[in-house]
């Protein structure tokens, strides 16, 4: 009688946690209203150098798969100072929100850029030092 009582103890413990099962929505894929000030924001801190950013693109936020979960991702293409007088390469990242907020940049995305549509994003470019 108690290993029945502890296992229909356990059955109502388990099932109560299938309500949050992985891939569900529970207000974390919600849409990062405030995203552009969000990224200048972090990108700011971001960057060794924020002043004089070139060609710098954004992509709307969509539903992306980001490693193994979907995420909304913005891509961002900037190119930024090497050092006071010259200019790296174009550099591509990733930003992913969860929740609405910014979670966390993807150095080097995979699939998380693949096919993004750039629109002009000159608030980057104009970054205050």
């Amino acid at each position: 009688m108690r290993n029945a009582t502890l296992l229909l103890g356990l059955t109502f413990t388990l099932g109560a946690c299938g309500h949050n099962l992985p891939g569900s929505d529970d207000g974390i894929n919600t849409y990062p209203a405030n995203y552009k000030s969000d990224i200048l924001a972090a990108m700011h801190a971001y960057l060794n150098n924020p002043t004089g950013i070139r060609d710098a693109g954004l992509s709307e936020p969509t539903l992306k798969s980001s490693g193994n979960v979907t995420r909304y991702v913005a891509c961002l293409r900037f190119t930024a100072k090497k050092n006071v007088s010259e200019y790296a390469g174009t550099k591509e990242i990733a930003i992913v929100f969860m929740g609405g907020r910014l979670d966390r940049f993807v150095e080097t995305p995979k699939q998380e850029c693949t096919g993004a549509t750039y629109a002009a994003f000159p608030e980057l470019q104009n970054l205050p030092p």
